[in-house]
Order: C-alpha cells, then structure tokens, then sequence
C-alpha cells in the first residue's frame, strides 16, 4: 500500500476498475463513501491545479495589459498641456507625484503590489481612487447589461428548444433566420436603427439614457423602464440570437440518441420526452455557456452604452482609454480577466455537478 492511495485496501483488479472511474459499485467496497468521494476529492485536486494554473495566467495577462498602455501613444497630463496658466514646472511636479517620471516596469511592480492589497490606485483623470469610479458607474451597467443578460437566456432557450423539437417546420425556419440575422447586424447598426426609429420619429422612448433618475415612484420608475428599452433590446437581440442557436444544436445532438428512442418505445408523449428527457440533457452545455457569459455582464456593452450615453463601466472604459488613465484601465480590464478566469473555472466544475460521464481523474 502506497502514501496516499485512494483505494488502500483493493486488489489491483478492483483498484483499476476503481481509477477507470466505470463501475461505481466496484469502489464502494474498497474507498470510503464509495466513487462519489473519489470524483469529490478529484474535483478538489482539479479545482486547486486550475487556481495554481490561474495565478500565473493572470501576472501575465496584467503585464502585458500594462505594457501596452504604458508604451502607446499618449500623455495623462496631455491636458495641462494646452493651458498656458500651468507652467512646465508645475507639470514635471504633477508627473512626479503620479510616478510617471519612473520607468514603466517599475510602476508596474508598485501597481501590482497596491491591487493585491485591494487598492485601485487613483484615477489620472479625475483624481479620485478608480473603486469609487467602479463604484458609481456598477449600477447602470448591472441594470442595463445585466437585465438584457437575463432577458436573453429566457428567450432564448424556449425558442431554441421548439426549432430543435419542429426542426424544418416554419418556426423552425423563422427561428434560423432570426438568430442568423441577430447575431450577424452589428450592434452599432442595430442601436442607430432603433433609436432613428422609436426615439427620433416615433418619439416613444428617449435617445440618452439619464443615470441621475432615482426611482421613488411609479412615475419614475415608469421614466426608467422606457429608457433602458432601446439598449437592453440592443443587446437581447444579440445575445438571444447565439444562445438560440447554441441550445438547438444542443437539442439536436441529443434528439437522435437511443434513450430517447427508449422513452418514446414506453409510450410517453413527445412533450414529456422532450421537456423531461431531451431538454435536461441538452441545457448541460447551454448552462455553462450561460456561467461563461456572466463576466461580460460586468465588463459592460461599450458600444451600446457610448450610443445611449449610458453611464456605465463600458463608456468608463472608453473615456479611460482615450485620456490614458493607466489606473482606471487596469482596474477595469485586469477585473474582467479575473472574473472570466474564475467563472470558466466555475463553468467547468458545473459541467461535472451537471453531467456524472465527466471525470476529472
């Protein structure tokens, strides 16, 4: 018996059929809380080799980020420039407070060290620390983004799941083309078209979305639904359009398979064969897809919230990039890979919980 075996007291017949991880009843005999606390502890040991896997990946996801901004064409201080009240001295002094006098690597070093204790440095633009900045602009993209997220998955699995069931049917094809259309019309054009369309002629909704309207009553509240309609209908069409197709071929690789020909052999009616067999088997990868669409939640639409003035983490972003705040970039973009980092890790461990054929030994 060898340190740290699983299965200590197993032949070596019943050890293989044990780490085949084929025959649960073959190590329920042989391990302690028979196979489900081996794939527990495999599960354990995947989860800190992604973790360990992780940390390097994003050290270098981070420096290559700040590289770039450090090395692209661009002053912070371009806009003490052009204002003849603020000599150079004045300048150079502002440039040494803000370290910008120092090589890059260097501040690179100094930034990494104030992220891992949770400060986000302070934004060259504003002056103000770049979280309070996050802080601010959350809510509108949480709104915005995240209700057209949830929206999207609502919408998308049903109709994906009735083109899949009356494949070549007319809403078959309806479907198809929808979602081809959808996920093919950039959302720049979608956004222009609708806003020239309800917002401009039809007068229905308004064209800039107003960050300050605090909702205390119907009336407001009323003010603040018919200005998110235009970009959460922006970003619905999109994303409805990828998971629509994403769950229909998801139904269609389960369709043909013999368990369903099994169910449909005991006389079950095609609706309860697809609701309670197919579509729980099929929604196993569309879950995950799901799980992985999350972090964009966070980083925001850029191009539909600059389009609708949407105060949001996404104009942030762009207003960050154009008046090279380092700090604020970084925050933002660094955030973003931590968060598909962690969620493609969630993704994969659901996919296991959701599917017992997945091993991870």
């Amino acid at each position: 018996m060898e340190r740290g075996d699983p299965f200590p007291y197993a032949t070596s017949a019943a050890r293989a059929v044990c780490e085949t991880g084929e025959v649960d009843y073959a190590c329920d005999s042989h391990f302690p809380g028979g196979h489900s606390g081996w794939k527990e502890q495999s599960v354990g040991q995947y989860i800190l080799r992604r973790i360990l896997i992780a940390i390097p990946t994003l050290l270098l996801i981070s420096f290559v980020i700040f590289a770039i901004l450090a090395l692209a064409p661009g002053d912070p201080l371009a806009q003490f420039a052009l204002n003849p009240a603020i000599p150079e001295s004045t300048r150079q002094l502002i440039r040494v407070q803000l370290g910008l006098d120092q090589p890059w690597p260097v501040r690179y070093v100094k930034w990494l060290s104030q992220f891992a204790q949770g400060n986000f440095g302070i934004s060259f633009a504003t002056k103000a620390p770049v979280w309070d900045l996050i802080k601010q602009r959350m809510p509108q993209t949480l709104q915005v983004v995240g209700s057209a997220y949830i929206i999207a998955v609502l919408i998308a699995i049903p109709i994906g799941v009735m083109s899949a069931a009356k494949q070549y049917t007319l809403f078959d094809h309806t479907a198809t083309f929808g979602s081809f259309v959808g996920f093919s019309v950039p959302s720049f054009f979608t956004g222009l078209l609708l806003m020239l369309i309800f917002a401009i002629n039809l007068g229905w909704f308004p064209i800039v979305y107003n960050s300050t309207i605090q909702v205390t009553n119907w009336q407001t509240f009323w003010m603040q639904v018919r200005q998110m309609v235009l970009p959460v209908t922006v970003l619905v069409v999109q994303q409805t359009a990828a998971m629509t197709r994403f769950t229909r071929s998801s139904m269609l690789d389960n369709l043909p398979l013999e368990y369903v020909r099994t169910a449909r052999s005991k006389g079950l009616k095609e609706r309860t064969v697809i609701t309670r067999h197919v579509v729980r088997n099929s929604l196993i990868p569309v879950v995950t897809l799901i799980a992985l669409g999350i972090p964009t939640i966070f980083a925001g639409a850029i191009v539909t919230e600059n389009l609708y003035r949407v105060n949001g983490l996404g104009q942030l972003l762009i207003t960050s990039i154009q008046n090279s705040d380092t700090p604020t970039v970084m925050a933002l973009t660094f955030t973003f890979a931590v968060l598909t980092v962690a969620f493609n890790l969630i993704a994969d461990v659901l996919y296991a919980v959701l599917d017992p054929r997945v091993r991870y030994n």
